[in-house]
């Protein structure tokens, strides 16, 4: 097989990856649960070992490379040639990145979705109920101030119940939890407002630097749910508030911070600690850049849509409608349909 031929195959295959509608319990079946899982143990199990981010060397090298490359091609070929050039190489290495991407995570996006499995009924989905569970946040919040500023995370009890929480959705092997780690792109996680992320090459866990304690056990659940291959941002969301609700209080105490912004302030009564910290957290959003943070927005929802997440960012908020509509039983485990 020559090397046009050869090409031809990696563009076909990439374009599959993207447009051909393979079946959701095809994906569920053969990736999510079989293929992905041993992965996920390999990569992060291995990117474990080290305490720095080796998804900022792969950035870092990344565009090293592109210099390069690009440099050479303009003073060898010159500008006409060289652009077609370069054209030709970002092609080949874009088709290679999305391939890497689809079988080292990507692939869950297409798995079965979470609603699909669970019992899971719209007509639970109310206003009354929404409002219990925001009462049961500001409940929570005032009662459990203290004892979760008192210690910092335990890492060790927020994964022992993050186990508890896969296992209950289904999960057959153990996930290997992401060691938190800082990025280079810290500076662009505080002016986008992002709070962390899964490097969906390595299988990293990045979080943050300016999270305030209290934040840090959800945003790594929901990075470490990723990480477990939910891919979907609420179903993300749900994990992590399955996994923090059967932690310690420091877990508890960052799922009902994370979830009180979705109620409506005029309804909550909280003490001046709990109203600390929102003000510290609004704070620091209202320092980040508005033109950075649209355009981050609007990019990450342009990408997951491209991947067939219909409702693109709109789908961190589908949390609540999971939360509300899913039947649990007496211990707090959602039952399946």
């Amino acid at each position: 097989m020559n090397r046009r031929v050869g090409w031809s195959v990696v563009y076909a295959a990439a374009l599959a990856g993207a447009f051909a509608p393979i079946p959701a319990w095809t994906v569920e079946r053969w990736y999510s649960q079989g293929l992905y899982p041993v992965l996920q143990r390999l990569l992060t199990g291995a990117t474990n070992l080290v305490p720095f981010a080796l998804f900022d060397v792969m950035c870092v090298a990344a565009a090293a490379a592109a210099a390069t490359v690009t440099y050479r091609c303009i003073r060898t070929m010159g500008w006409r040639a060289g652009a077609l050039r370069l054209a030709v190489l970002t092609a080949r290495s874009a088709a290679i990145v999305y391939l890497a991407f689809l079988a080292a995570w990507g692939g869950n996006y297409r798995r079965v979705p979470l609603i699909e499995k669970l019992d899971f009924d719209p007509s639970r989905v109310t206003r009354a109920a929404a409002q219990r569970l925001a009462h049961g946040n500001g409940v929570a919040l005032n009662e459990l101030y203290a004892r979760a500023h008192a210690s910092p995370e335990s890492l060790a009890s927020l994964a022992a119940a993050f186990q508890e929480a896969v296992r209950a959705l289904g999960a057959t092997r153990a996930v290997v939890p992401g060691r938190p780690k800082p990025t280079l792109f810290g500076g662009y996680f505080h002016e986008t407002a992002v709070a962390g992320m899964t490097d969906p090459f390595l299988l990293e866990t990045l979080i943050a630097p300016d999270l305030l304690d209290v934040e840090r056990p959800f945003v790594i659940a929901h990075e470490w749910a990723h990480l477990a291959g939910y891919a979907d941002e609420s179903e993300a969301n749900f994990v992590a508030w399955l996994t923090c609700r059967q932690g310690d209080a420091a877990a508890q105490y960052s799922a009902a911070l994370a979830l009180i912004g979705y109620a409506d302030p005029r309804t909550l009564v909280l003490d001046p600690g709990p109203r600390l910290d929102i003000f510290a957290i609004s704070y620091r959003y209202s320092r980040t850049n508005q033109t950075v943070r649209f355009a981050a927005r609007k990019g990450y929802d342009t990408f997951l849509k491209a991947n067939r997440v219909e409702r693109g960012v709109e789908s961190y908020d589908a949390v609540v409608q999971l939360i509300l509509g899913t039947a649990l039983d007496q211990n707090g485990v959602p039952l399946f349909r």
